[in-house]
């Protein structure tokens, strides 16, 4: 997993009472770290969804204990299988 690091920016108020909905839904930082994945990608919507969807996918299989079991040749099951999902990223033009 990726080691996250805190930062701190400035928001309107309108944007700072959005941003405590979507924290009480514990959603916040993941809104904004999708939109800046995206922005600074440079991708469309449908890039940054599918990119994200991708994302999700590996989390999901690095976090399966049952793939961590298995081992292939020298290789954890879940490291071979995020890292060929990873491979399928799209970046923007």
């Amino acid at each position: 997993m990726e080691t996250l690091v805190p930062y701190s920016l400035y928001l309107s108020p309108e944007h700072v009472k959005k941003m405590r909905s979507l924290a009480k839904k514990r959603q916040a930082s993941a809104f904004v770290r999708d939109a800046l994945i995206a922005a600074f990608d440079k991708t469309d919507a449908f890039t940054s969804g599918y990119n994200k969807g991708l994302r999700d996918a590996s989390e999901l299989i690095n976090r399966l204990k049952e793939a961590k079991m298995v081992l292939i040749g020298n290789e954890r099951l879940n490291d071979l299988i995020s890292n060929q999902i990873k491979d399928l990223e799209q970046h923007g033009k």
